[in-house]
């Protein structure tokens, strides 16, 4: 193998590890954060018939009318919305103080571990072997080896190939 395809194979495993550590610390960012908006509807908990008005990939849009009379639709959809349909009536929980934070009753932050460890773990079943086979595959550089390579590998007078042997007096 080439020097430079070294060097390219080594720069694409760097960057590939890069990636899966990023979306790793994503995923683990996400997890917290539905934890955290769990936490501030239980802390104001209040509870609606909501109607689900349209369902799309990225959100899922609701309505529903606090005790206030004053109805609701959070701008960012409803979390946990799998199963849902356009047309359906469903209880939801909502933060009394922020009503545009709403989830499905009864749901909460552990429906969102086995997609978020299912990513994380092929993210890595892709990165961990690349990054194992290029450890085991590629010589490391060495700075000394680099710097020996550049001088004169006879040994000199202040730097002898092997120390003087201990003498006893």
């Amino acid at each position: 193998m080439s020097p430079r395809s070294e060097k390219l194979l080594r720069i694409g495993v760097r960057v590939l590890v890069g990636v899966a550590a990023v979306l790793t610390l994503l995923c683990v960012t996400l997890f917290f954060a539905a934890v955290r908006n769990d936490s501030a509807i239980a802390d104001h908990r209040g509870t609606a018939d909501a109607e689900v008005l349209s369902v799309s990939f990225d959100r899922t849009l609701i309505r529903f009318v606090t005790p206030d009379g004053v109805a609701h639709t959070p701008s960012l959809g409803v979390l946990y919305p799998a199963g849902l349909e356009a047309g359906q009536l469903v209880r939801v929980e909502y933060n009394s103080e922020d009503p545009e934070l709403a989830r499905v009753a009864g749901r909460t932050a552990s429906l969102t571990l086995l997609p978020l460890g299912t990513t994380i773990l092929f993210t890595w079943l892709v990165a961990g072997p690349a990054w194992f086979f290029a450890r085991r595959l590629l010589p490391r550089p060495t700075p000394a080896a680099s710097s020996r390579a550049t001088s004169d590998p006879r040994p000199t007078a202040a730097d002898p190939a092997e120390p003087p042997a201990h003498q006893d007096k």
